[in-house]
């Protein structure tokens, strides 16, 4: 009986490359092949909305529009706390001008632009962009704000920018509880037993990376574009623990308070469907 293939969509961000490298080249047994298709999550957010993907890495605002079609998964999510997205500027801005200013977004269906709409503290027209272009338009001024998401954290002093809000630390604050920001995702249609398989594998994935930390470097690199050692290190620092390998109650918790807000946002109703694997 053949294997089945699967299309598996990631960015080619470190926490992503990190966790699933072993798993994208067999470095222990699966029950199943991948086809391997990496993306900015923004495009990986697009195309959840046409089912395109068997697997797919997605931001957590993005994931409500898609349950009917889509379950998410317990393992490989990235979400903790002092991970979130941040508001940063080129020049000191009064309250009133940073309500109306003008902000570069790395996409409308970004949990970073979910974040920034709950805060209701900003009003004004929003640029959609790839996310390693949003600090140089805020530094050209061709922006006045930029939610900085990835590696960005790590770098936009370094730019000279200075940061209005951390919006990762206005969630932990209001809510009380980590932020969830991206998640892994299987297409229903494969069935339980497929999308449990699925999930057991991106955590053994994850365990293996854990203990040969070697193993995946040239492959973390290869797509970490300029990224240096340091930065590449903080980031997945950052962005993969122990919530990674199981939500646990509190990172389920956490993420369906997201999810239902983004509904609320988005004006839909969440499918009374199961929502985790």
């Amino acid at each position: 009986m053949p294997r089945p293939l699967y299309s598996l969509g990631i960015s080619p961000c470190p926490n992503d490359t990190y966790i699933f490298d072993a798993l994208i080249h067999g470095r222990f047994p699966a029950s199943f092949d991948l086809s391997l298709f990496m993306a900015d999550v923004e495009e990986l957010n697009s195309l959840a909305h046409e089912s395109r993907l068997a697997v797919t890495k997605l931001s957590m605002a993005a994931a409500a529009h898609v349950l009917d079609r889509y379950i998410l998964l317990n393992a490989g999510a990235a979400l903790g706390r002092g991970c979130g997205p941040l508001l940063v500027s080129r020049r000191e801005l009064s309250a009133g001008e940073c309500r109306n200013a003008r902000i570069a977004i790395p996409g409308r269906m970004t949990t970073a632009n979910l974040l920034l709409s709950l805060t209701r503290a900003f009003t004004g027209p929003r640029e959609e962009m790839i996310f390693d272009q949003v600090m140089s338009a805020v530094d050209q001024g061709r922006a006045d704000l930029g939610v900085i998401i990835h590696e960005g954290r790590f770098t936009y002093a370094d730019r000279g920018l200075r940061l209005v809000l951390d919006l990762g630390q206005w969630w932990e604050e209001t809510m009380r509880m980590p932020l969830p920001l991206g998640v892994i995702a299987v297409r229903r249609d494969l069935g339980l037993e497929a999308i449990l398989g699925v999930e057991e594998a991106v955590r053994q994935s994850l365990l293996h990376a854990r203990a040969y930390p070697e193993a995946g470097r040239a492959f973390i690199r290869a797509h970490a574009k300029e990224m240096d050692e340091a930065v590449m290190a903080c980031h997945i620092a950052t962005f993969v623990n122990d919530y990674s390998l199981d939500l646990g109650k509190e990172g389920r918790l956490a993420m369906e308070s997201l999810l239902r807000a983004a509904a609320e946002e988005a004006g839909i109703s969440l499918p009374c469907l199961p929502v985790f694997a």
